[in-house]
Formats: C-alpha cells, structure tokens, sequence
C-alpha cells in the first residue's frame, strides 16, 4: 500500500499530466528530443512547485466542468484528504463530498453552492463569492473563465479580515470606552424610529449630562473617572427597556431614545435614570457621588429627524443646568427662541469686542478705619448701542463659555494698570480673574508684560480670583498664582464663604485678602448668625495675617457692624457705585486722559 508521501506524489503527477499529454498531442509522430523532455519536465516541475506554494487554494475546471488542477492549500482550507480528489471529477462531486463532510455552515446545500458558481461566472468578469464554514471561518472563492472553456477557481481565508472589517465598522459607530453607541448610530437609530408608524407612541429624546464629574476626574485621575463613566452607562442601560437606546456622544453627556405612551411616562423614566446615576459609587472603597441633569423633548407626528429633537432636548438641559442642576426640563418653544436670543447677544459681544464697545468702570475700597480709599476694583461694562449699559450679569457668562473672557480679561487687565498710573502711588487696582483666563499657560507672562508696559508697581495690582478658579485644575492654577504672588503682585479671595471648601484653600495658598461676600452682611442686623460668621471669618483672617474686606455695604448701620468685628476694608453703595475712569480720576485731583475703548 502507498504511503501518504507516495500518495501525494502521484496525485502531483496527476494533477500535470494533463499538460504533457496536451503537449504531445500536437507534437510529431517522432520521438521527442532528449533536450525538449528535459525542458517540458522542468517546466512542470516549477509549475507545480508555483502551485504548491500558493497562500490561495486552487481548482482548476474543464470546459466539462472536469477536475484538472488543484493544490495543497485548497485541500487545506477545507480539511480535506489527498484522496478525496481525483483528476477527471466533476465540480458537483467535489461540492457533495464538502457538504457530506458538513465543511459548509448550516443551509448550504449542493443546489446553492453549485448555482453560485453558475452565477458567478456568468457576469463574464472575476467575481468573488464569501462561504461561510461551518467551524466559523469565511472563505472568499473567486472564479476565473478560461479562454476556450472553463475556469480556475481560487479559494482565500479571509476570516480574519473579515473580523478586522467588522471590528473596524464596530468602533466607527460606537464610543470606545463604554461601548455605547455613538452619535453617528445615534443618528441612524432615531431616525429609523422616526420612519416607522409608532401608532399611539412618541420617541422620548432625552440628553443626559452628569454633575460634577470633572471634580471626580480632575480630583481622582482620568483612570477613575473611566470606570465611572463605564458604571454611569451600565446603570442606564439597566433602566430602559430592550429596544431603548442609550449613546454616549461626549465627555460626560449622554443621550436616550425611548418609545412612551405620553409625557408622564418620559418623566417617570428620567427620575428613574436620575435616581440610579444619583446613587453612590464605590470604588475599593472610595465613596464617589455625582449627579445628572437632563432634557426631555417627545417627538411629533411630523418630526422626521432626529437632529431637531436633539437640538431641543439639549436646550431643555441647558434650562435644567441653569435652574440648579440634578433636575430635569421638558422643552418648551421659548427656549428655542432665549436661545436664538442668546446667540445674538454672542455675535454682538464678539462684534464690540472688535469695534470697542466696553469701557471699565471703578467701585472704591475703602479703609474702615480712616474712611479713606486705598484701592478700586475695576469692573467692565458693555454700551451696547441700544440698550446702553448691559449688566456685567448677562454678558460675563456668555463670554465665559466662549472663550472670549480670555481677550476680554486682558483688556480689562491692561486698561486698569493704565489708569492706576495716573492714581495716588499707595492705591492698587483690583481685576478679577476667571477660571477660564488662569487656565492659559501663559497667563502669568502676560500679567507681568501688562505690568512692564504700563509701568505699574506690581504691588498695585491685585488679582481677584473666586474658589471656582481653584476647583479647576488646582494644583496648576495653584502654581501660576505663585509665580504671580512672587512678583510682588497681591492675590485676594472673592466672594468668601460661599464655597464648600473655601477654609481649605487658606491652607494651601497664602492669601492677601479675603472679600467677604455681601450675602453675609445683608442679614447681619436681622439673623444673630450672619454677624457670628462674619466675626468668625475676620478672626480667621487676622490670624493667617490676611487683610479682610467686607463686600455689599450699603448702610451706616452695616459699616459700623462690620467695623466693630475686626474687619479692615469695606466696598459697596454707603461709599460710592462703580464710576467712570474720569470720575475717578477727579477724585483724585489728577487729569484724566482720555480713555482708550475695548
């Protein structure tokens, strides 16, 4: 009996014969040549040598539809014995042995198999066909016609790429961290529920955004922030029912999708999801709380797209933000219209901005003790063309939230070093700071060339900044005011005793003033407790050596409260409201220059 080498190396010779038996069918009735033998051998032999090496299977096919050619990698790819191939059989044998030997996934059969061969090569061009194998495999068999009848067939495992493909396809439309969808898939599923008849439903869109999880992040590390957000977008998907959709299409937002019978059951739901969000965390054995608010918007019957609903859900949570967060908000036209209202006051603030339309106005500090002034806080305001003076309370956060406090804030910085030249050398100038404009890197340097272009002693200036500019990247914030305060340059903290964790930021930063916020001397003739605090906070004050200011004062009654505790400076209406440069400058006796605009 043979042995499987022998086997393999008559079927090798089969599988060419072919080509020398056609070669002597044309030669002459004499003997060949010793030399043309030596030639058609070689030939051959690197012929087969090709074709064993191929990282293709390979079947050759008569115009019969006969057997003639195949390789090693063919019999390889679907597991198939040297002896189950014979030159001379037909393609139909080949596709019958496969199935018996169940090679093929479920519900191929010899009729299938055998038609797409069929179809294939009759589109007249090299066409591929992907078989799905039963072990999980897909196999890409592509089909040749011959000249003069039939074809090769060439057979590739493209099971991996396949699983690249479609991992590719995959992480395109869903958020890698998560695994959530993204909002491209966001898009494609809403507007598929928008296209089929929902009879008595409405697609609920709600936009999800989570409360304070940029001080878990920035406190904790972006590594613990990760697995929050992977814990958030498990306990949404718990909440919703199979159908539902839940994406993640930013850093901390969040949206759902979800059929309901009306509002009611909207707003149950987003309690549900607020709730389960709301609820703590712990990881080994840290104790993390965050909340979430959220905007509800419900479909019409003529809404078609998705992108509205989405653009009014998130105007809904940006109300739920401003209305004090951890609450929800159901869209209701006029957000539409506060919000076309407040992209034209954004375009109007970038427009005076370039044109000059903001001029800085000055409120005293006043020493207690002398009632002298010993400083003015610089406060910007907007003359809009028509509505004159636009409160600093309805352009401040716009300008905030983008980006243009940057600009603004130098501007407001170098106006006011101007003008205290002018001042007495023992008046500093106060200028607040945003969150926004200590997170440049190159805050500092810019404070410190304002300070060498206008001349200004930096112990005249004083940067007050807010505990908002502290809980934002602390540790480098922390590091700028430093560098700032070693110039000789006086760091206030505003608005004090507002904040949680306002007592903490004494010990980490050496603050030359603390502003007391006006809130606490509003009740201190009418609560016994406003004057406790007030006294408490003075008392911390003088024993870290810092100067205490007391914001707000609008009564004799309230400077003399004040006074009484301990406290060193006062602002507020009882000594003067902001006014104009000129009006500061006669004030102090000196000739006023005229004030260049923003």
């Amino acid at each position: 009996m043979p042995t499987p080498d022998v086997r393999e190396k008559q079927s090798s010779r089969e599988r060419w014969r072919w080509q020398f038996d056609a070669t002597a069918a044309f030669a002459p009735s004499f003997e060949q040549p010793p030399v043309l033998d030596k030639q058609l051998i070689e030939q051959n032999r690197r012929f087969d040598a090709a074709l064993e090496n191929m990282s293709q299977g390979l079947c050759m096919f008569d115009a019969d539809r006969r057997l003639l050619v195949w390789n090693k990698r063919y019999l390889e790819i679907f597991g198939l014995r040297t002896d189950h191939l014979c030159v001379g059989m037909s393609q139909r044998q080949i596709i019958e042995i496969l199935v018996n030997l169940g090679r093929y996934a479920a519900g191929a059969t010899v009729e299938t198999l055998s038609e797409g061969t069929r179809t294939s090569l009759s589109e007249g061009q090299a066409t591929s066909i992907l078989r799905e194998l039963a072990d999980g495999r897909t196999v890409s068999a592509t089909h040749r016609a011959m000249t003069g009848g039939g074809w090769v067939a060439t057979f590739e495992d493209v099971t991996e790429r396949r699983r690249n493909e479609d991992r590719i396809a995959y992480m395109a439309r869903h958020d890698a961290l998560t695994d959530l969808p993204n909002r491209v898939s966001l898009h494609e599923f809403g507007n598929a529920i928008l296209d089929q008849p929902m009879l008595d439903r409405s697609l609920a869109v709600l936009c999800l955004d989570l409360d304070r999880f940029k001080l878990v992040n920035d406190g904790f590390g972006h590594a613990l922030g990760d697995r929050l957000l992977r814990c958030v977008a498990h306990r949404l998907r718990r909440q919703v029912r199979n159908g539902a959709t839940v994406a993640r299409v930013g850093g901390d937002e969040f949206v759902v999708l979800h059929l309901v019978k009306d509002l009611k059951e909207a707003e149950a739901l987003t309690r549900r999801l607020i709730a389960a969000v709301s609820a703590p965390y712990d990881f080994d054995g840290l104790r993390i709380e965050i909340g979430m608010s959220a905007g509800i918007v419900l479909s019409g019957k003529m809404d078609r797209d998705v992108t509205q609903l989405l653009q009014s859900a998130d105007l809904a949570l940006y109300q739920a933000k401003l209305d004090g967060r951890g609450v929800f908000r159901v869209f209701e036209p006029q957000m539409d219209e506060s919000a076309r209202a407040r992209l034209g006051l954004e375009r109007e603030l970038r427009e005076a901005l370039i044109n000059g339309r903001f001029e800085v106005h000055y409120q005293p500090l006043v020493e207690l003790s002398s009632n002298d002034v010993v400083g003015l806080e610089a406060l910007v305001r907007w003359r809009h063309a028509e509505r004159g003076l636009v409160s600093p309370a309805m352009f401040i956060p716009i300008a905030e939230e983008t980006g243009l406090i940057v600009p603004l804030g130098e501007w407001v910085l170098r106006r006011a070093c101007e003008d205290a030249k002018r001042w007495p050398g023992h008046v500093c100038v106060a200028v607040n700071v945003s969150a926004h404009q200590l997170r440049q890197r190159t805050f500092a340097t810019m404070v410190l060339s304002v300070l060498s272009e206008s001349g200004l002693d930096p112990k005249r200036l004083e940067l007050e900044i807010t505990e908002s500019v502290l809980l934002d990247e602390t540790d480098a914030n922390l590091e700028t005011l430093h560098v700032l305060r070693a110039h000789g340059i006086r760091i206030a903290m505003d608005d004090f005793g507002t904040g949680y964790s306002s007592i903490s930021y004494l010990r980490r930063f050496p603050f030359d003033k603390i502003k007391i916020d006006r809130s606490f001397v509003r009740e201190i003739g009418e609560k016994p407790e406003a004057a406790a605090i007030i006294r408490a906070i003075i008392g911390l004050g003088q024993s870290l050596n810092m100067t205490t200011l007391v914001e707000g004062i609008e009564t004799d009654m309230q400077r003399q409260a004040v006074l009484a505790e301990g406290a060193h400076e006062m602002q507020g209406f009882l000594f003067s409201p902001p006014r104009p440069a000129p009006e500061v400058d006669a004030l102090f006796g000196v000739k006023h220059s005229k004030t260049r605009a923003a």
